[in-house]
């Protein structure tokens, strides 16, 4: 027998095969580089008709210095406190709300990567020996069973050929879902800062108080033994004792109190960077008293500084893609099928050459009907998309709303710290001349008790405008965006 014909038949088909798939492939790839994609190309729409220029609360503000016009991502280094910022620093690496943010990142990351894949052919390989045996009854007049072997290596590639746009529009919404999640990160993180930072002034306030009530109770104290010693001369009744005393304990109370305030603000710093509460503590210290020059910038920077702005408008561009995923399901699906490999009867001639197999061909289908789901997807696509877009013009007006209010907030709060402070002046002044004319008989001890307790709320009040005025500020830079640096030439 002549094998050598059988050798060049098996050769030209092989050859024959090899140039149907060379012509399917190159097909596939002019189709591809031909190919529309469908959906609404995505543009950033404007978060009002007219932007604003300047912020409205800007009326009397101190106009940083040029040199001034930026903050670095390290941003609470602009209050010059050193514990502040040893605490900062572990913000980012042991918040735990930061850390899911984070791997929500890392998993919006690995979604793009698989939205990717979709653009490159799947290849599968797998192995199947069976032993069979047929029922000598199944076929009628014949009472005889065959038993067989199958042993099959199959190569089976299959691609997709994204005609239309789907798979690009997929990978486009992974990507804007993925910088989306980066932003989000972004603004946990610079939520968690600020939030500990206005944990820490308060807490630093609350210091201050406790410092000034227990000063106060040394002076009440004195008081007391100096009623103690004139009634004991007989010069006052012992009514003005059991007031001196009243007011001493009342003081000492209310800085017993302030014990309540200070752990459970120390529990919440110690939360905010990672730690059980049993494990961290702050010693006492006095409050900074210096607010730092906040550059403001102009309106449109905000687009750019805030994180969450930069999340809502990146969901509404992915949102924006998944239309065109939607409307893709319309169009026919293309795709480009091989299979080969090796089929035998018995293991012996399983990888003989004789064995191989193989199939090529492109197959197409389309969805005639589907009782309306394809148009509940699209229209389910576009509402999405208008949500997004309210979601991102929202999402500004609320930056603008952060930045106007403690705006306000700064400036008339520095109005009302001038005056408070000239009321503890007064009170201070109204209270030594109460204790003059107290020791001198021409007044009732009731009177120096009014005053001095009209003190004391004076400089309670006093401390409390240093804390909202610290939480404000911290507050501004946080509607501002955080840190940020100038941009060079462009």
């Amino acid at each position: 027998m002549d094998t050598s014909v059988d050798n060049e038949d098996e050769t030209g088909g092989l050859l024959k095969t090899m140039d149907l798939f060379i012509r399917i492939f190159v097909g596939s790839c002019l189709l591809l580089l031909t190919a529309c994609t469908v959906g609404p190309d995505y543009v950033r729409p404007t978060p009002f008709e007219t932007m604003p220029t300047t912020f409205k609360e800007l009326q009397g503000w101190k106009v940083a210095q040029p040199q001034d016009g930026t903050i670095s991502e390290k941003w609470w280094e602009i209050y010059h406190d050193p514990i502040l910022n040893s605490l900062e620093e572990q913000v980012a690496i042991s918040n735990l709300n930061v850390a899911v943010t984070e791997a929500q990142y890392r998993q919006a990351r690995a979604l793009v990567q698989a939205a990717k894949a979709g653009n490159y052919p799947s290849l599968s390989v797998g192995a199947s020996a069976t032993r069979a045996q047929t029922s000598a009854n199944a076929i009628a007049g014949k009472s005889v069973s065959t038993t067989s072997s199958n042993f099959q290596l199959p190569l089976d590639l299959s691609w997709e050929l994204d005609l239309w746009g789907r798979i690009r529009r997929g990978v486009e919404a992974s990507q804007a879902s993925a910088q989306a999640s980066e932003a989000d990160l972004a603004a946990a993180t610079l939520s968690a800062q600020a939030a500990l930072a206005g944990n820490y002034f308060q807490l630093r306030v609350v210091d201050a108080q406790k410092q000034l009530l227990d000063a106060t109770t040394a002076v009440y104290r004195n008081s007391l033994d100096m009623t103690n010693n004139r009634y004991a001369a007989g010069i006052v009744a012992k009514s003005d004792v059991l007031q001196a005393e009243t007011q001493l304990r009342s003081t000492e109370a209310q800085a017993i109190d302030l014990g309540v305030q200070r752990a459970q603000l120390e529990h919440a710093i110690a939360l905010l960077i990672g730690k059980p509460p049993a494990a961290f503590s702050l010693p006492v210290t006095t409050v900074t008293t210096t607010l730092p020059a906040i550059p403001v910038g102009l309106p449109s920077e905000l687009l750019e500084r805030r994180s969450d702005i930069a999340s809502a408008e990146r969901k509404m561009a992915a949102a924006n893609a998944q239309i065109g995923v939607a409307k893709a399901a319309y169009y026919p699906t293309v795709q480009l099928s091989a299979t080969g490999g090796l089929s035998s009867s018995s293991i012996a001639t399983w990888f003989a050459w004789p064995s191989r197999f193989w199939s090529v061909g492109p197959s197409a289908s389309m969805s005639l009907f589907d009782g309306g789901l394809r148009n509940a997807q699209s229209d389910q696509a576009k509402a999405a998309y208008d949500a997004a877009v309210a979601t991102y013009r929202e999402t500004v007006l609320t930056a603008f709303q952060g930045v106007e209010d403690n705006l306000a907030a700064l400036r008339i709060l520095d109005e009302e710290t001038k005056v408070q402070d000239q009321a503890v002046q007064a009170a201070r002044q109204v209270v030594a001349i109460a204790n003059n004319q107290y020791q001198a008989g021409t007044v009732a001890y009731l009177n120096v008790l009014v005053f001095q307790a009209v003190a004391l709320s004076n400089e309670t009040t006093a401390l409390e405008l240093i804390g909202r005025r610290l939480a404000a500020s911290v507050l501004l830079v946080k509607a501002l965006g955080g840190g940020w640096k100038s941009k060079g030439p462009q």
